[in-house]
Formats: C-alpha cells, structure tokens, sequence
C-alpha cells in the first residue's frame, strides 16, 4: 500500500492542535541509519486505510518528500470518543534485516471439523494474530489455520500450522500455546415449577364436621342473625305495648 507524507517542520502541542484542525495527521517515522522524522499526513487516507487489514500487517511504501521508503506501521492514537486519528508512528526497514511483526490468522475447513460436524461444539479461536520473525520480502499478509480435522481431544497448536517458507513464530522456550479448541456446550433444560395447591378441587361431598370451616356458609349465618335480630324487635314491640304502653309505628 502507497500513500503520501511531507516533513514537519513546526513541533509542539499547539503545532500539532492546528495540524488536525486543517485535517492534517501528526506523525514520525524512526529505524535505520536515518534520525527520526516527524512527518504530517493526510488525515482522512490514513483514517480509511486503517480500517484495512492489510494496512498493519504489510509492508508500506512511504512517499516522504517525493522520495520513497518502506515502512511499518508500529502504533497510532485514536481520539476518546471521535472518528479522528490523533498520532502515527512508522518505522524504516532494510531488506536485509530481521524484523517482527504481528500477522492475523485466518480460520478455514471449521464447518468441516469432526468437533462441528459430528461433537455438535463450539470452537473457541484463543489467538487471533501469530508475532512472527522474516525478513521483510518474506512478511505474510496472513496465516492460514487449517480446522478441517479439529477434534474435542486434539487442539491446534502454534506448532500445528504451516508457515511460509523464512518465517519463524516467536516463542518462549518450551512454549505451544493453543490456536483453536472444540467447547462442550452443556444444555440445561429449565423446568417450569408448578405450585401445588392447599386445597385442590374437590366434587364429592365434605362430611358434616368441615361444613363450618367452608367460607360458603358465612351467607346462612348472617341471614339467620338477621331473623334473630328481627323477632327480638317484634317481641320488644309487644313487650312495649303491654307493660309500659309505648307504642312503635312504622
């Protein structure tokens, strides 16, 4: 990938506040036999280009001044919260010098695997990218991971992928750490609990000595209180009439 960048020559917080103001990038560019160089960019290019894979993981060609170098890109700045790119850095690179760099892998064959097809699992991808040692012809855009033959028993490990010829995975002594693995997925079946009831639905008659404990028979007593309270006025009335000549009308 090709893209333009020019020296900059004012330096400082405010310098660099302006910059992005006219929708410039601040940057520098560092490596080799040449001093480090702070540059300015095209912020809108650069802004597209890193939504790019190929962009981090590829060798770049840097037209500084009309003159053209390839670079690397090691690291950029992002604003907190806006689409904006707030600083970049790159770095020189020689053909005939080691470098390292990340590589993303890619995933192929899992539909395939027997832990999809015949397991029914998930498959887990622990890595993403591989930190990688070449010469700088030799770098890969990107690392194809073969899945057609992951099992739940068998992961893949680093040592189990085919990398370009001069390409060496930088590693700890000792170290295999796992690419992708099969995940059991444990089905719970939720069951909906039913509350028993304290009195369920009974169509034969109670016997006599729970008739007085069913809410049914608050009705019989009160309209038997209401005779009761209606012949204790009538005998009033009479016993009014008689003795003490009191009478009550309607």
């Amino acid at each position: 990938m090709k893209f333009t960048a020019v020296t900059r020559k004012a330096q400082g917080t405010g310098a660099s506040r302006r910059l992005r103001r006219a929708e410039k990038l601040p940057g520098i560019v560092y490596g080799g036999k040449v001093a480090a160089t702070p540059i300015e960019l095209d912020h809108n290019e650069i802004f597209h280009a890193l939504r790019k894979e190929k962009f981090h993981a590829s060798i770049l060609e840097m037209v500084l001044d009309g003159k053209s170098e390839r670079v690397l890109l090691r690291s950029f700045q992002m604003h907190p919260y806006k689409p904006q790119v707030l600083h970049i850095d790159f770095q020189r690179i020689s053909a005939d010098e080691q470098i390292r760099m990340n590589v993303p892998l890619h995933f192929v064959g899992e539909e395939k695997s027997p832990a999809v097809t015949v397991d029914k699992t998930n498959v887990n991808h622990a890595l993403t990218e591989l930190l990688v040692s070449c010469l700088p012809d030799q770098l890969p855009e990107f690392i194809t991971v073969d899945l057609s033959g992951l099992t739940v028993d068998k992961p893949v490990h680093v040592s189990d992928l085919v990398l370009p010829e001069g390409v060496t995975a930088v590693l700890k002594p000792e170290e295999d750490p796992t690419v992708a693995s099969a995940v059991v997925v444990e089905i719970r079946r939720r069951f909906r609990r039913v509350p028993l009831r304290k009195n369920p639905p009974c169509h034969t008659p109670l016997p006599s000595r729970l008739m007085p404990s069913l809410p049914l028979l608050k009705n019989p007593q009160r309209k038997a209180q209401k005779r009761l309270n209606l012949l204790s006025f009538k005998l009033l009335k009479m016993y009014a009439a008689e003795v003490c000549g009191v009478f009550f009308y309607p």
